[in-house]
C-alpha cells in the first residue's frame, strides 16, 4: 500500500513541476474525450430524433384488406396494432372514402379519426381549426375554391347509395334503383393544403360518415406512423402478416428509405469526425510526451546510472500519462453531454438523453487513447544511456 502511495506522489509531483506542458496534454485530452462522448451520444440518440423529425412527413406503414378478406375492419386493425409497441406508436388513422354530392356535383368525402390523421399528417396546412367535434369538416382547398367556401362557413353534403343493377328483360334495357338520399349539413372548421391529392377532398368524422351513408363499412385504408427503424418496421410487418390474415401492412418505402439512408450517411459521417479527432488528441499527447522525456532525460540517465529499471521508468511515465487521460476522460464525459445537448437543442429543438454509461467508457478510452500516445516517448526515455548523458552528450 505504501508502495502504490509512494508511486502516487511521485507522479502527481512530477505533473506539478511540469504543469504547463501537461496542461496542454490535459487539454487536448479533455477536448477529445468531449467530442468522443458528444458524438458517441448524438450517434446513438440520432435514430430516436431523426425519427421524430421524418414523423413530420407522414404515415411510414399503412394496413390494407386482404384480397379474400371481408375487408378491413376495426377488429382486424386492433388485431394488427397488438403487435406494435405502443410507445413507438406516434397516430393511427383509419379512411374510409365515399363519393358524395355537393350542390348535384360529386366530391370524394373521407371518414377518418381526425384527431388520428393529424398525428400522422403533421406536415397538413390548415387554414383555420382542425374538426373539435362531429358535425365540423376540413375542406380541401381545391374543394373550397370551386364551391367559394371558407371557415366558418355551412356546406349541404348529400349521399345517394344505388342499389344493384336490375334488367328488363321485355325492354332489354338497363335499369337502375336508387334509395332515398341522405343530406347532412356541416360546418367548414378550416381549409387544407397539403400540395397533394388531399386538397380534391372533405374530411369528415367517421362518425359523420357512418350518419351520411346509414352504415358502417369496413375502412379502406389504414395510415401508420411508427417511431422505428427499418429493421423494427420489418419486424412489425412480417408479425401482422403471420399472425393477422385479414390485414396486409406494407411500408411507405420513400419514407422509411429516406429515413434509413440519411440515418446511416449521418452516422457514418459521425463515426469518421470521432476517429479523426481521437487521432488528433494522440498525436498532441504523444507530441507533449515526448518534449517532456526530452526534458528529463538527464533525470532518467541518473537514475538508470543509480540502478532503476526500464520498467520502473516506463511505469512512472505510463503513469503519468494514463492520470492524465483519466482526468482528461472525465472532464470531457461532462463536457461532452453539455455539448451534445447544446447541438440536439439547436439542431433537433429538443432534448437529447443522458446515458451514464458513457462515463465509464468515455475514462477507459481516454486511457486507452493516452496509453497508445505515451508508447513512443517511453521507449525514447528507456533507450537514454546514462553514461552518454551524465557526460553531457
Amino acid at each position: 500500500m505504501k508502495k502504490q502511495n509512494m508511486f502516487f506522489r511521485m507522479i502527481t509531483a512530477s505533473l506539478v513541476r511540469r504543469r504547463s506542458r501537461m496542461l496542454v496534454a490535459l487539454l487536448a485530452i479533455a477536448v477529445g474525450a468531449t467530442i468522443l462522448s458528444g458524438l458517441v451520444t448524438i450517434y446513438y440518440d440520432v435514430p430516436r430524433q431523426m425519427g421524430e423529425q421524418f414523423r413530420n412527413y407522414g404515415a411510414n406503414m399503412i394496413f390494407l384488406g386482404a384480397a379474400d378478406s371481408e375487408g378491413l375492419t376495426p377488429d382486424a386493425v386492433e388485431r394488427g396494432l397488438s403487435y406494435i409497441d405502443a410507445n413507438k406508436l406516434v397516430g393511427v388513422a383509419p379512411y374510409r372514402y365515399e363519393t358524395v354530392n355537393i350542390n348535384e356535383q360529386p366530391v370524394v368525402a373521407a371518414g377518418t379519426d381526425l384527431a388520428g390523421a393529424r398525428a400522422t399528417s403533421p406536415y397538413w396546412i390548415v387554414s383555420g381549426e382542425w374538426p373539435a367535434a362531429d358535425g365540423e369538416v376540413l375542406v380541401g382547398e381545391d374543394i373550397a375554391d370551386v364551391f367559394d367556401v371558407k371557415a366558418g362557413d355551412t356546406l349541404s353534403v348529400s349521399f345517394t347509395p344505388a342499389t344493384a343493377e336490375a334488367t328488363t328483360a321485355a325492354e332489354g334495357e338497363d335499369a337502375q334503383e336508387e334509395t332515398n338520399g341522405i343530406e347532412m349539413t356541416f360546418t367548414v372548421s378550416g381549409t387544407l393544403d397539403t400540395g397533394g391529392s388531399e386538397e380534391n377532398y372533405i374530411f369528415i368524422s367517421l362518425a359523420d360518415m357512418e350518419a351520411l351513408t346509414g352504415e358502417s363499412a369496413a375502412y379502406d385504408v389504414v395510415e401508420l406512423s411508427i417511431s422505428a427503424t427499418q429493421n423494427e418496421l420489418n419486424a412489425i410487418v412480417d408479425s401482422v402478416t403471420e399472425n393477422v390474415s385479414s390485414v396486409t401492412p406494407r411500408l411507405v418505402k420513400r419514407v422509411t428509405q429516406s429515413e434509413t439512408t440519411v440515418l446511416s450517411k449521418l452516422q457514418s459521417l459521425v463515426l469518421l469526425v470521432t476517429i479523426v479527432v481521437l487521432l488528433l488528441t494522440m498525436i498532441c499527447v504523444a507530441t507533449t510526451m515526448m518534449a517532456v522525456v526530452t526534458e528529463r532525460r538527464k533525470e532518467v540517465g541518473l537514475r538508470k546510472a543509480l540502478g532503476a529499471s526500464n520498467g520502473s521508468i516506463t511505469m512512472e511515465f505510463m503513469g503519468e500519462g494514463m492520470l492524465l487521460g483519466a482526468v482528461g476522460g472525465l472532464l470531457g464525459s461532462i463536457l461532452g453531454f453539455i455539448f451534445a445537448q447544446a447541438v440536439s437543442m439547436n439542431v433537433f429543438n429538443s432534448s437529447i438523453t443522458f446515458k451514464p454509461l458513457l462515463i465509464p467508457i468515455t475514462i477507459l478510452v481516454s486511457i486507452l487513447v493516452t496509453g497508445l500516445a505515451c508508447l513512443i516517448p517511453v521507449r525514447s526515455a528507456t533507450d537514454v544511456d546514462p553514461a552518454l548523458v551524465l557526460k553531457g552528450e
